[in-house]
């Protein structure tokens, strides 16, 4: 499950703290993914020994570690993968973390292009959406391959680049999300036309 987001206010900066927002099943899968790997990968080391001086087994050992290591940086920098915001007066500083990498990169709001909302990616629906059936899971599919490839759900062009962020925020949260970061940037932080709407149905439920 994902935990909420948190919001941070200093003397001069927003820190916003996404965490890993990964649904569930896509877990399972990454988990599953590493079963199958690193099952592949001892039944090739079994096979390998005894290594004694055959250069063929130990290539056969080497790939298996290989695989092993490969299986596990994979699973592991996708199951502790943490995104965090932080917003002061010049810009946006975009912060990802798994157990192998820190990457950190800022946006000054000057260069920055509006924001925009994309959700899940649009896509043509599968032929067999709606129809009874569809017993082998066909349009599922093809929402878990949109899951696995998606980079989030908030993006905005800087310096003819597409940047994309907010990996798992959808609807409310991002909704949520946007109005503070609005409150605290101001007209610094430049919304695409989409957000009107989703930010006025909002306040109208902060209101109630």
């Amino acid at each position: 499950m994902a935990k909420d987001i948190t919001y941070h206010w200093g003397d001069d900066h927003l820190v916003i703290s996404l965490g890993n927002r990964t649904e569930t099943r896509i877990r399972l899968l990454y988990l599953a993914e590493f079963a199958i790997t690193t099952g592949m990968a001892t039944i090739f080391i079994l096979r390998a020994f005894p290594l004694a001086a055959n250069p063929v087994r130990l290539t056969i050992a080497i790939g298996a570690a290989m695989l092993y290591l490969l299986a596990s940086y994979r699973f592991l920098s996708r199951m502790f993968y943490s995104e965090r915001l932080l917003l002061d007066r010049y810009g946006l500083n975009i912060i990802r973390r798994t157990p192998f990498m820190h990457h950190a990169r800022y946006y000054d709001w000057n260069q920055m292009g509006v924001l925009h909302y994309t959700g899940k990616a649009a896509k043509t629906d599968h032929p067999l959406k709606g129809r009874t059936f569809d017993y082998f899971g066909f349009e599922t599919h093809e929402h878990l391959v949109q899951n696995l490839h998606h980079d989030g759900n908030l993006c905005f062009i800087y310096d003819e680049e597409m940047v994309s962020f907010a990996r798992g925020v959808y609807s409310w949260d991002a909704e949520n999300m946007v109005h503070i970061m609005q409150l605290y940037a101001g007209s610094s932080l430049r919304l695409g036309p989409e957000w009107e709407h989703m930010l006025q149905e909002h306040e109208i439920d902060d209101a109630q």
